[in-house]
């Protein structure tokens, strides 16, 4: 066999103008002065909060709220200049615009007597200290810059602005001279051609402004610049106003260690009601489990990350609304684990990914490229987690598996991909009973695993890996689903009705790893055993408590802290599918020219 193929990268696939097209938005009429401030602080976040309407809050922007909502009044106007009389002014949450500089803010506060005022901006931070003293930011300036100029645009002499710390509550006076005029006009001139571009201004290198952002797990700034350093041999670091004359900033070469700035572990838990009639409902911020009128478990609303219903169990108008405002979604289960489908709330509005996902798909020989290394990526994962568990792993599957996955690689179509993929399969499961640690006795009663089948599932351990495969497509139809994407349409997965494509594209790489080995550690470590399973007209399936023990092993499995192979920060599974997702997500829209499948060793 040939050696494995080395990686083509994403620019061999010219880029269809379409998805240059369906990357470039049409922008509002008006910058938001606030917007501006995000530009010049980072080109990369002005872009997603602008340009994508992507926001995440965190305990900075949260604490900034409220300390932002103690000084906000109702909304105010002020005189008009010709009006004006000798009297102060001093008017809170003015909306205004600037129809010559296409610029719109709602000012906190303006202040001041007859025609001229200052715009007066409330900050929680503290200022800067430079060689001559406190100073505001350079963020902080363009904004009330900004600030002024709609000022003057209205008619009012406007030679000063102030911002105000709340962290060391200081005012911090900003002269609007020439040079920060010309500064922030060029600014915000960057900021729209940036965002007409289409493009995504390149991650910060090394910043610590990444370290408490909101949007840092969104953006990935570390990971995205070490894989396209790995890709391309550079990193950008984004330029304030020098971007080449395309939109796209300039920046400086070299890429640091993968900083870890992710949770390793998200902190919200998953609900499973898998009791059959009980009812889901909801008193405050509490979500009630009820049996009857009796309350069996109860779990609040903001520690919940998704509600899973497995069976028949109702669920009240409440807490459906509630979950859907909080963007929790719900996922439908049957009482045998087939998956149905989820109720969401509306989701990212931002539609650009989405466009481009649909345009990747109509490119087979794009399709091709990418399932390639989806399948190379999973028969590898096979093959490591044979070697890792088996008694005694067979030579020739080993060697057998490894060959399979050179071929995945070499694929010529889909069809011939499918075959790979199956012949793996096969050569896998083979050797599957091989990692199922269990006394002869168990073996014979529950788990003597021959080979793989579904639909139904002809024995307990199919019918664990029918239900953690279930529950691992949703996982990541949830996760699909919060970035952006479309679930339904894939590059391996053809579009078919009623199929996540996508998640299932996904999923393949983490089949084993997730699943798998789920299911080995609950049969091995006798968290299920023969009891749990009821046999009907061929096909068996789990009892309630053998569904709530492999629950426990599936969510286990998914908080194990695994060293993530390109970064070399520890994460659990369920933060590495995000990554892995957000990662195919910068893939579909250029700003990356290789997907990284996820590879234990």
């Amino acid at each position: 066999m040939p050696a494995e193929p080395a990686p083509v990268p994403l620019a061999s696939f010219p880029k269809p103008r379409a998805i240059a097209a369906a990357l470039r938005p049409r922008l509002p009429d008006y910058l938001p002065a606030r917007m501006l401030n995000e530009f010049v602080y980072c080109p990369r976040l002005f872009h997603y909060e602008w340009v994508e309407g992507v926001f995440a809050h965190n305990a900075d922007t949260v604490e900034g709220a409220l300390r932002h909502a103690s000084v906000d009044g109702p909304a105010g106007g002020l005189p008009k200049v010709d009006e004006a009389t000798g009297a102060p002014i001093h008017s809170r949450s003015v909306t205004l615009s600037s129809e010559s500089h296409r610029l719109i803010a709602v000012l906190d506060l303006v202040e001041g007597e007859g025609g001229r005022v200052s715009p007066v901006d409330y900050k929680k931070g503290e200022p800067c200290d430079g060689d001559d003293g406190l100073g505001a930011w350079p963020a902080d300036r363009a904004q009330v810059c900004a600030q002024a100029l709609i000022l003057r645009d209205q008619g009012y002499a406007c030679d000063e602005a102030v911002v105000y710390y709340s962290a060391t509550r200081q005012r911090v006076r900003v002269a609007i001279d020439e040079a920060l005029v010309a500064e922030t006009l060029a600014a915000v001139e960057a900021a729209r051609r940036v965002a007409e571009s289409g493009r995504i201004p390149a991650p910060l290198v090394d910043s610590p402004k990444c370290v408490r952002c909101s949007l840092v797990s969104i953006c990935l700034p570390d990971e995205t610049a070490a894989v396209a350093s790995a890709t391309e041999g550079d990193i950008v670091q984004p330029s304030l106003f020098d971007d080449g004359g395309d939109g796209a900033p300039v920046a400086e070469a070299g890429a640091g260690e993968v900083r870890r700035l992710v949770p390793a572990r998200d902190d919200l838990r998953p609900l499973y009601v898998t009791g059959h009639g009980l009812t889901l409902g909801k008193k405050d911020e509490r979500l009630q489990v009820r049996d009857g009128k009796k309350v069996v478990q109860e779990v609040r609303l903001g520690e919940t990350s998704q509600v899973n219903l497995m069976g028949a169990v109702h669920i009240t108008s409440p807490v459906v609304h509630a979950l859907c405002e909080a963007e929790k979604p719900i996922a439908h289960f049957s009482s045998g684990g087939w998956f149905y489908g989820l109720t969401q709330g509306l989701g990212l509005k931002n539609v650009f990914l989405r466009r481009a996902q649909v345009l990747r798909a109509e490119d087979a020989d794009f399709c091709l490229w990418l399932a390639r290394q989806l399948v190379a990526t999973k028969i590898r994962n096979q093959r490591t987690l044979l070697q890792r568990n088996h008694v005694e792993p067979p030579a020739r599957a080993i060697a057998l598996l490894k060959r399979l996955a050179e071929r995945a690689g070499l694929a010529e179509g889909l069809e011939e991909l499918l075959g790979v993929e199956g012949s793996a399969a096969r050569v896998y499961f083979e050797q599957f009973a091989g990692m199922i640690k269990v006394d002869e006795e168990a073996r014979l009663e529950a788990f003597d695993f021959r080979h793989r089948n579904r639909r139904p599932p002809r024995d307990p351990v199919n019918a664990l890996l029918s239900l953690g495969y279930a529950m691992l497509a949703r996982d990541l139809t949830v996760v699909c689903a919060a970035i952006g994407f479309d679930p339904f349409v894939g590059y391996f997965h053809q579009p078919r009705f009623g199929r996540p494509a996508l998640a299932l594209d996904l999923m393949e790489g983490f089949r084993p790893l997730v699943v798998d080995s789920a299911v080995l550690t609950a049969v091995n470590g006798r968290m299920i055993q023969a009891d749990h399973f009821v046999r009907a007209g061929g096909s068996v399936g789990l009892m309630p408590a053998g569904r709530k023990a492999f629950i426990r092993a599936y969510e286990q499995r998914m908080d194990v802290l695994v060293t993530h192979p390109l970064f070399g920060y520890r994460v659990g599974y369920r933060r590495v599918l995000e990554i892995q997702a957000r990662l195919l997500a910068r893939l579909l829209t250029g700003e990356l020219a290789s997907y990284p499948g996820f590879e234990t060793r």
